[in-house]
């Protein structure tokens, strides 16, 4: 069993910046892929960016936050990160972290239901 749990949410003004974590416990951290989702009412939830366990694979970003978002993660401490900069009113969401539920895959995914242990998510709220 898998437990992640996000922190870092809060409200801010467009412009600024946000460090989101996601600590991980029960199994192995480092052999697992990982991500952040978000959602807004009424929308699905969307991919924002993921790491693979693999170092030499870049992370993956949805375009709008390329550049502006990074994904990092500690697997001594068991978290990842989600580093947000130059926020903007419609990255508004609750923002979920996501544990890859393939053991030999390498490559992140963007899929939705790749993913097997979700966080209870953090709201960040971002005011023009």
């Amino acid at each position: 069993q898998v437990q992640l749990v996000e922190s870092g949410g809060e409200l801010v003004q467009a412009g600024d910046s946000l460090r989101l974590s996601c600590a991980a416990s029960g199994r192995t951290f480092s052999t697992d892929n990982m991500a952040w989702f978000r959602q807004t009412p009424g929308k699905e939830r969307e991919f924002v960016a993921g790491i693979s366990r693999w170092i030499n694979i870049l992370p993956r970003y949805r375009d709008s936050v390329k550049g502006r978002f990074t994904i990092s993660r500690d697997n001594a401490k068991k978290t990842v990160y989600l580093q947000m900069n130059n926020l903007k009113p419609e990255d508004t969401a609750v923002y979920f972290c996501a544990k890859d539920k393939g053991s030999s895959r390498a490559i992140v995914t963007t899929t939705e239901a790749l993913y097997d242990f979700w966080g209870q998510g953090t709201q960040v709220t971002v005011s023009s």
